[in-house]
């Protein structure tokens, strides 16, 4: 999702050991520097649109820019909203052809990427190719039907295929580096696929905008989620060391985490 807050200043900022972007010089099989960009509030949640004493996009954004993302990320449920609004295609394709299961990359010099996870192929991107600008890239698995492919290819949407049933996040990174270019992505997945995501070790940094809000609802999505047991918690895998942390307006704070694999 792509959230946040607002409103008056309360101090000055305050920095605990800024951190430099990383600037990383990466060989084309490797991955981009991925940051987990969310809002949440005090206990962690992020559903953000119920909290209605704030505003929950103008920090968000602002980061967002600050950041300074070659491409943004998000899962199906999110990115529905956007496929939603497409224009239909103006001529159906030819659906009936068999079609080579190769990536199709449609536009490679775009100024910015918008990755929509879907693994089953579930959403119609109908003529909608960019989303504000940004070229829509889908990442699918081996599971997609051809006439979707087909769908996708009339529509100048890019794609690729990461894994078998179930999405391969290290290899969909590494394609991305490959075949766009992306070097630092930011992640605003929902807790599901930031937890999957984090499991697999491929986040890098954790940008956070904890707000003054408490949800309190049992059973709400978090910023990471992942299924398994206590002694499967991702604290026993991954260590995250605090940057900076800086103040923002209404009350909202900006923590900045990096993220390691523990040994």
């Amino acid at each position: 999702m792509r959230p946040a807050l607002a409103i008056a200043r309360v101090r000055p900022n305050y920095r605990l050991r800024p951190l430099a972007r990383k600037r990383t010089r990466m060989a084309a099989n490797e991955r981009p520097y991925v940051i987990c960009h969310m809002t949440s509030s005090v206990d962690g949640r992020i559903k953000v649109r119920r909290w209605t004493t704030l505003d929950a996009d103008d920090h968000y954004e602002t980061i967002h820019k600050r950041l300074e993302g070659d491409a943004w990320m998000c899962g199906r449920i999110t990115m529905q909203g956007y496929a939603d609004s497409a224009k239909p295609l103006g001529k159906q394709p030819d659906a009936g052809q068999p079609i080579d299961r190769e990536d199709h990359i449609a536009c490679k010099d775009a100024s910015g990427y918008a990755v929509a996870l879907d693994a089953r192929g579930a959403m119609d991107w109908g003529a909608r190719n960019d989303i504000e600008g940004d070229h829509v890239v889908v990442v699918l698995t081996e599971r997609v039907a051809d006439d979707h492919l087909w769908r996708l290819r009339a529509g100048g949407q890019s794609y690729i295929l990461a894994g078998a049933s179930e999405v391969d996040f290290p290899l969909a990174l590494q394609k991305l580096r490959r075949h766009f270019g992306i070097a630092r992505l930011l992640l605003e997945g929902g807790g599901g696929i930031n937890g999957s995501m984090l499991k697999a070790g491929v986040v890098d940094e954790l940008s956070l905008l904890l707000v003054p809000a408490v949800d309190g609802l049992e059973g709400t999505p978090a910023v990471f989620d992942i299924e398994g047991t206590e002694d499967e918690t991702l604290a026993k895998t991954r260590r995250l060391e605090l940057k900076s942390c800086e103040p923002l307006d209404g009350g909202t704070v900006w923590l900045r985490y990096g993220i390691s694999a523990l040994e």
